[in-house]
């Protein structure tokens, strides 16, 4: 079996990777280079935007890989744990973006950093990014 690609793999691996970077440039002229807008989309999305982006942010190689082992080694029975996010995500909406509107910010470490200091914004950010890594990452 070879590991190589044929001309026809090659092609259609150019051809979206043409049409990502053509949507890019598109939206990028049509939007300007705001870093807000980039990154916010401008804080005009409607609930349902929001909600569906922070459940795609959840899914990752290791929902479509490592639950799919962990339910054919336990049973229907492991999925139990993901459908009991749904509880924090409702909650994450509907209690804490609103704070997060009002309080003009953006990430958690932020808002501890207006709440408190930017010692607390600082370890926080630490413990985030450190806790990722070595949690996450390595998992994937």
């Amino acid at each position: 079996m070879s590991n190589n690609l044929s001309l026809t793999d090659n092609f259609i691996i150019f051809f979206y990777i043409a049409i990502v970077f053509a949507i890019g440039l598109y939206v990028a002229k049509d939007r300007g280079n705001n870093v807000k807008e980039y990154f916010l989309a401008g804080k005009n999305l409607g609930w349902i935007a929001i909600g569906t982006s922070l459940f795609a942010t959840n899914i990752s190689s290791e929902h479509l890989v490592g639950l799919a082992g962990v339910g054919s080694v336990f049973g229907f029975g492991a999925g139990h744990f993901e459908w009991l996010a749904v509880i924090f995500l409702i909650m994450i909406g509907w209690v804490f973006a609103p704070i997060f509107l009002r309080s003009n910010v953006n990430t958690v470490p932020q808002f501890f950093g207006k709440r408190f200091d930017d010692k607390s914004r600082i370890y926080l950010t630490l413990v985030s990014v450190f806790s990722y890594l070595f949690t996450k990452m390595g998992v994937t």
